[in-house]
């Protein structure tokens, strides 16, 4: 199930609530680099190295599902089906791998950032903020891959978790999907490590993921998947039970679970080279036309070329001008590119007209439909299109709107787009207003909702934790009592009802 960024103010204050009073101070007031070593610092000190085995005895609390069936069995995030049954289980410790060939044979201790990227070594072979309990056979399959967007998969999960081609800005290679639910802990479990180890990042090996020095300390490809994973998936109460548990565990927090805006802070404003404008996501799209043909370069051809496993078409168009290094140069004509997923927030380009001709406009198009335009004159020009914002697979064309005009195009880009976000708008704004339906008593007792007002045309009731998940749904809530829903047994803490255009707070203790 993809979480929304539902009352996203609220998710900072949640989750820093679970950290000891202080534990951040010396990270106040910072960004960028600064605030990454700090982070660095404040992660290290009181770190308690357990041992490899250890980890065993420490998934007994870090790795138990109380948010999904809530039955005790591993919290495998590759096998986990959030909203139906699970295809098997594990009972810790019984179940911990021993051999397996097929899945559901048993689980193992998964290092999300590949032990062989560090040579097994201590203490990075046996921290658990980033070693999770998984199927031994999905472990297998995924190895030592990065994470990525899989373009045609040679691997399924039972619970759709994917290996095959990066369709991922950037790289090519092969990578690992997770399911959506579970994209965000991957990408905070990323972001902890190469903040805890950031001074030993440049004895590592990268693995086509990590970067070699202490900032940004990923490389660009991986940071822009990551960030866009982060924004996607906010950070669930699963994360927050397991960091709260590893820090009882080991003695040391993840600290983009407990404050989510510190990767906005350290990595939101570049990423290596690429913008980002949250929350419409980071860049997912970086065309510098390095890859275009070369061949018949000064003549009006339509030129086709492959990059970062985005395909491009240019019509009437020639490749031996320049504006940093290579350009794309359209006459009558436009430049498309193939369809790209993870959607559009916003757009930009750099332009130049060359040789003789007027100013003028490329048309913007998505999916075909003109979303905005870009203006081009002799000057080298850079111009942002903002708040596109269109979710899905997309399309995007530059219409030349002259016939004469021959302009060059260098350094297109656009950020990834999360729909998600214009829906916590809206919950936020209803959650301001003023409603005549009241919940009493609040705090709630006994897996029962009691609600003042009028009730009995309400369609649907959802109730939502301040992480942004739905973890109830009921069609007709009062279909057979005018003031009361049944809920799921809870944990303590804030929760939303959100009764058709009605959103409410009430307290679960």
């Amino acid at each position: 199930m993809k979480k929304s960024l539902l009352l996203f103010a609220f998710i900072g204050f949640l989750a820093n609530a679970q950290a000891p009073a202080g534990y951040y101070n010396a990270a106040n007031g910072l960004s960028g680099a600064a605030l990454k070593t700090a982070l660095s610092t404040i992660i290290t000190n009181g770190h308690q190295d357990k041992g490899y085995n250890g980890l065993w005895t420490g998934y007994k609390t870090t790795d138990i599902d109380k948010n999904y069936e809530n039955d005790g069995s591993i919290l495998d995030i590759y096998s986990e089906k959030p909203t139906t049954t699970d295809p098997y289980k594990y009972t810790p410790v019984t179940n911990q791998c021993g051999t397996y060939s097929v899945e559901g044979n048993c689980y193992n201790r998964e290092h999300i950032v590949p032990q062989s990227l560090f040579n097994e070594a201590s203490p990075m072979v046996s921290d658990i903020q980033f070693i999770r309990a998984t199927d031994g056979k999905v472990n297998g399959m995924r190895s030592n891959y990065p994470f990525g967007k899989v373009g045609t998969a040679t691997f399924t999960s039972k619970n759709g978790s994917k290996l095959g081609n990066s369709v991922s800005s950037g790289y090519s290679g092969t990578v690992f999907e997770p399911i959506d639910e579970f994209k965000g802990d991957v990408a905070r479990m990323i972001f902890y490590f190469v903040t805890r180890y950031q001074s030993k990042l440049s004895t590592f090996s990268s693995g086509n993921m990590l970067g070699n020095s202490t900032f940004p300390g990923l490389q660009t490809w991986e940071l822009n998947v990551l960030l866009a994973w982060h924004n996607q998936d906010p950070v669930s109460q699963a994360e927050i039970n397991r960091n709260n548990a590893s820090y009882t565990y080991q003695g040391n927090r993840n600290p983009f679970i407990d404050n989510p805006n510190y990767v906005s802070q350290i990595w939101g404003s570049t990423s290596g080279g690429g913008t980002t404008n949250p929350p419409t996501g980071t860049n997912c799209v970086n065309e510098n036309f390095e890859a275009i043909p070369t061949a018949s370069t000064s003549s009006y051809l339509t030129r086709t070329w492959t990059n970062s496993g985005i395909s491009w078409t240019a019509t009437d168009a020639r490749t031996d001008q320049t504006i940093t290094t290579k350009a794309i140069t359209v006459r009558d004509g436009s430049l498309t590119s193939g369809s790209s997923a993870n959607g559009i927030g916003s757009l930009t380009v750099t332009t130049q007209l060359k040789f003789t001709g007027s100013n003028g406009t490329f048309n913007v198009k998505v999916n075909g439909t003109t979303v905005g335009t870009i203006p081009y004159n002799t000057n080298v020009t850079t111009t942002t299109i903002n708040n596109i914002n269109i979710s899905g697979n997309v399309v995007v064309e530059l219409e030349n709107t002259s016939t004469n005009n021959r302009v060059a195009i260098d350094n297109l880009s656009w950020t990834c787009y999360s729909g998600s976000a214009r829906q916590a708008q809206n919950i936020a704004s209803e959650f301001n207003e003023t409603h005549a339906l009241q919940i009493s008593p609040n705090p709630v007792s006994n897996n029962e909702i009691f609600v003042k007002g009028e009730t009995q045309n309400i369609k649907k009731a959802e109730i939502y934790n301040l992480q942004g998940k739905m973890v109830q749904a009921i069609d007709q809530p009062f279909k057979n009592t005018r003031n009361s829903i049944k809920i799921k047994s809870l944990e303590q803490g804030i929760y939303l009802l959100k009764l058709d255009a009605s959103t409410l707070k009430f307290i679960v203790r």
